[in-house]
């Protein structure tokens, strides 16, 4: 994502826990970038960052945790980083960033969610509950922002194989559902900045049908998700992603 929004002209500032590996990326990429590193999981480390950050002219929140588990075998501290990373870090810096560029009626926010903020999926209530709030906010958001000059869209990818959880965790995406690509993810996102879109799946029809059908039909989905199959994948997936929490 980054290189390709540098080889698009844009001046980055690159944001993650381990400063190392961000001046190994930067160094990486055509144009100057700024490199500033943030644990988004500690308290008050999101205004923090975009204090620091200064003028934006398009946040890309990108930041996540899965931390997958049955509710029951997550600490207080695991459940409160998750939420503390993957909603309220959005958000907060969302609001801290949206006064400038309300100002000068121009910038966009691109949140990346996933289509678990549309069908929930056993193992995953704390994701499934960051994700079902991260489109809750930037929907109810992109409304506020009507006519202001400024955008939010959501980009929310479906199973994305070669990163991300998946290739994390070493478990392969359920049978049939096909899976997405990083690249196609980096494209949404290029998508989200360019055009004012309230929401862009990423995903086969396949993977968007069954997540609608979440919405529409929560009972439906529930059955198809609480099968063996479904209770399978879930569990490896979990298991493959302790070291995540």
């Amino acid at each position: 994502m980054a290189l390709e929004l540098a080889r698009s002209g844009a001046a980055l500032t690159l944001s993650g826990r381990d400063t190392k590996t961000l001046d190994g990326l930067a160094s990486e990429l055509p144009g100057e970038h700024t490199v500033l590193a943030a644990d988004l999981g500690e308290p008050g480390a999101a205004l923090d960052l975009a204090s620091r950050a200064g003028a934006i002219d398009c946040f890309v929140a990108n930041a996540a945790l899965p931390r997958t588990g049955r509710i029951t075998e997550l600490t207080e501290s695991q459940i409160a980083r998750m939420l503390r990373i993957n909603l309220e870090a959005p958000i907060l810096i969302s609001q801290a960033l949206l006064p400038a560029m309300l100002e000068r009626r121009s910038g966009k926010l691109v949140m990346i969610g996933s289509l678990a903020g549309k069908a929930a999926s056993p193992r995953s209530s704390i994701y499934n509950a960051t994700k079902f709030g991260i489109r809750g906010f930037a929907l109810g958001l992109k409304a506020d922002l009507a006519g202001t000059g400024v955008g939010i869209t959501l980009v929310a990818p479906g199973f994305v194989r070669d990163a991300g959880m998946f290739a994390d965790s070493g478990v392969e995406a359920p049978a049939g559902m096909g899976t997405t690509t990083p690249e196609k993810v980096v494209e949404a996102v290029v998508l989200a900045i360019q055009k004012d879109r309230p929401e862009i799946a990423v995903a086969p029809v396949i993977q968007r049908t069954m997540a609608h059908l979440g919405l529409v039909s929560p009972t439906l989905s529930y059955r198809i998700q609480s099968g063996s199959t479904g209770q399978s994948a879930a569990e490896n997936l979990a298991a493959g992603q302790a070291d995540k929490r």
